[in-house]
């Protein structure tokens, strides 16, 4: 799967979640209310983006009550009616692409906030498109990999419907078309396929690889988009060395 985006099994690597769950269902909210507005209303089988934010929110264990809380606010044409939905490109450490998805009610402050941590931690806030064409849209599945055969693994994700498969020591990932995210998911959970979570993402068609010397910069900067608070996903193209992995771990 070569040129995928490696972020994802960084994270899933270092096990890093949010320091608090207040802050992941903001965000969680925040990504139903502009699923409403940007990808065609509030009825998740009409809406293929929606669905697949209600199912990242229930595997977040976010409350069945502040689910239908965003879904009234933008049925409401409330709090969803101010956000906008943003994505700011630029480069980082290395030369590394990145693209910034947001929401936001002041675009103006969120741009200079992301200008500010781009240009303080060795990263360029670039224009937009600077970096949007070594990116596409996918959906994506993954899982644990104990006990799994990958012939076995690949054969049941393609009948599913999917694109891909990569495995490394402890996770699978699976991509396919964003609009049959939901579908494939649905196929792999009925063949007993440990999914532990899907998403709508970015790939990277290309990667760039970090030595041992970015590696903390690189990272630092990933870790410092992600956890602003108007920030929903953070995408790139970079791939750790194999030192720079055994540094991180170690």
């Amino acid at each position: 799967m070569a040129g995928h985006s490696k972020w994802k099994n960084i994270r899933l690597k270092k096990g890093r979640v949010d320091a608090k769950k207040g802050a992941i269902f903001t965000k969680l909210s925040r990504d139903i209310l502009i699923a409403c507005k940007q990808g065609g209303g509030p009825d998740p089988e009409a809406n293929y983006r929606l669905k697949d934010a209600i199912l990242r929110a229930r595997e977040a264990s976010m409350p069945r009550e502040n689910i239908e809380r965003a879904l009234e606010k933008a049925r409401g044409g409330g709090e969803g009616a101010e956000l906008d939905e943003v994505v700011y490109e630029g480069y980082g450490p290395a030369g590394i692409a990145i693209m910034v998805e947001a929401a936001t009610n002041n675009r103006n402050r969120t741009a200079a906030e992301i200008r500010l941590i781009f240009s303080k931690n060795a990263g360029t806030f670039g224009e937009s498109g600077c970096v949007a064409w070594l990116f596409e849209k996918k959906g994506q599945i993954s899982g644990p990999n104990a006990g799994l055969d990958e012939d076995g693994l690949m054969e049941k994700a393609i009948e599913a419907g999917a694109d891909d498969l990569e495995m490394d020591e402890e996770n699978f990932i699976i991509s396919c078309d964003p609009t049959s995210l939901h579908e494939v998911r649905t196929a792999l959970v009925a063949n007993k396929v440990p999914v532990k979570s899907s998403e709508l993402t970015m790939i990277a068609k290309t990667s760039v690889e970090v030595g041992v010397a970015d590696a903390p910069a690189v990272l630092k900067l990933m870790d410092l988009l992600e956890e602003h608070d108007d920030v929903l996903n953070v995408y790139t193209n970079f791939e750790l060395s194999a030192e720079a992995v055994e540094a991180m771990d170690a």
